[in-house]
């Protein structure tokens, strides 16, 4: 299993997380992922990387991700999805501050449908 093998979970995350300058390269038997992106998206990849080497003792992969304020991501809502459970996806995040920023397609912050694409402000 080669590194790209290993870290596919979290570099198809930095793909569709739309990291900027995203650049995965692999030396000397370690993968480096580097870009630009959001706090969230950043502590995400950690939390993923974490998951796949639970005690970071393998010293395989640099995580350079820089990470900038502000801009929002877009979740695609799952069935047994609520705002709370939403926000704990998102280190900070609240489900108020979800339904802040949907209040023009969310009428009420307990009536959400699977599909639904909702703003994360970040």
């Amino acid at each position: 299993m080669g590194l790209q093998d290993k870290y596919a979970k979290l570099i198809a995350y930095a793909k569709t997380s739309n990291v900027q300058n995203l650049n995965v390269s692999e030396s000397n038997n370690v993968l480096t992922v580097s870009g630009v992106s959001t706090a969230a998206v950043k502590d995400q990849l950690w939390t993923i990387y974490e998951g796949i080497d639970p005690e970071m003792r393998s010293g395989d992969l640099v995580l350079n991700i820089d990470a900038v304020p502000g801009g929002e991501e877009i979740y695609e809502v799952k069935s047994g999805d609520s705002l709370s459970k939403i926000a704990g996806k998102y280190p900070g995040m609240t489900w108020q501050k979800i339904f802040d920023a949907n209040k023009d397609i969310l009428k009420d912050p307990n009536v959400i449908h699977p599909g639904q694409k909702l703003k994360i402000p970040l």
